[in-house]
């Protein structure tokens, strides 16, 4: 234990005889009529000396008044913080301290708008993962619901294409719950990488083709071109990069206009692998690119739903391996390119 250490816990056992009054500008003037008190004892002790009565009652008067007229101030802000506390358990987040001081009183009142303002965040964010999830929910389950009452009723045929319509809407299910799951093991911190050697154009290969029949399904019209080098091998977690390609593959098919053609392209610079995602759609404006990967953030443009999860969740799978993900200039100047770079090429 540190000298100081030791000071603060001399001080906390230390007796507090003014705790049972209520308010701090009494506390205040209790201080000044003590300290006073004190100052005039040792005159009488030192010298024999003590004021006049009237004097002495004149002096209480006007150190009482200065305390309350200067104390005013000091606690006012105290006492706003404990309204604003109050509105805050009722789901009040709009409240604000002026906060002009700069002793702890003043930065007291910094640290209250600021915990203000984290917890607004936070509840807003709770109620669009409501809205979106109840939202992302509601669809498919509509669409399946009708399928299968079509289906009961001898309406529809079981054939492909009912069964394919089925299947996408159980798809876009199971994503949801994969992303929610993932958002709850981002929270919790809990989740370790098991490193592999990968075959990239493999890997690659695999989740293309996954995204083709997504976007098959969803009657999408785009196509998806391929550029990776063979024998290019990296050490990564194959199920968290998959699931980041997912992402970035649906979002840009999502993004794409009917016959647009959506880019992947892989290559290694050293030790390092960089992977490009590009899409012709209406791209992403300058001052939105870091946003893009804020939790529940959906382009405006999107079509085919969103959570505004999954930008986020590659995000954080990327830095799981230590990599960076960015949003790049288009190459075209027209839309979106997104930029992974990973450690761990090996061949």
């Amino acid at each position: 234990m540190t000298v100081m250490e030791r000071a603060a816990a001399v001080v906390e056992l230390l007796p507090r005889p003014l705790d049972p009054v209520r308010s701090v500008k009494l506390k205040i003037s209790i201080l000044l009529l003590a300290s006073g008190a004190a100052g005039l004892a040792y005159l009488y002790y030192e010298y024999r000396w003590q004021p006049p009565v009237g004097i002495s009652l004149v002096t209480v008067a006007i150190v009482l008044l200065t305390a309350q007229v200067l104390a005013h101030g000091m606690t006012r802000p105290l006492r706003a913080m404990t309204a604003a506390a109050r509105a805050m358990a009722q789901g009040d987040y709009s409240r604000r301290v002026r906060a002009t001081s700069r002793d702890e009183v003043g930065q007291l009142a910094v640290a209250f708008n600021q915990m203000a303002a984290d917890l607004a965040a936070a509840d807003q964010q709770r109620r669009e993962l409501i809205a979106n999830v109840s939202h992302e929910l509601r669809t498919p389950i509509a669409a399946l619901q009708a399928v299968l009452e079509n289906l009961v009723d001898g309406v529809a045929t079981a054939d492909p294409a009912t069964l394919s319509t089925a299947l996408s809407q159980t798809q876009r299910l199971g994503r949801l719950v994969a992303e929610l799951l993932d958002l709850s093991r981002i929270d919790a911190g809990a989740v370790a990488l098991d490193l592999e050697p990968v075959p990239v154009a493999e890997l690659v290969g695999e989740t293309v083709a996954e995204a083709e029949v997504a976007a098959r399904v969803a009657a999408r019209g785009v196509g998806f071109t391929i550029d990776i080098p063979p024998r290019l091998v990296a050490r990564v977690d194959r199920n968290r990069v998959h699931q980041v390609l997912v992402n970035l593959l649906d979002n840009a098919a999502r993004h794409s206009p009917p016959g647009g053609v959506v880019s992947i392209s892989v290559r290694s610079e050293g030790s390092r692998m960089v992977v490009e995602v590009s899409d012709e759609g209406p791209g992403i404006a300058p001052e939105d690119r870091n946003r893009v990967f804020h939790r529940f953030t959906r382009g405006d443009r999107a079509v085919g739903g969103g959570t505004g999860l999954g930008l986020a969740i590659a995000r954080w799978a990327v830095d799981l391996h230590g990599g960076e993900i960015v949003v790049a200039e288009p190459v075209a100047g027209r839309g979106c390119r997104i930029q992974i770079t990973l450690p761990g090429v090996v061949a």
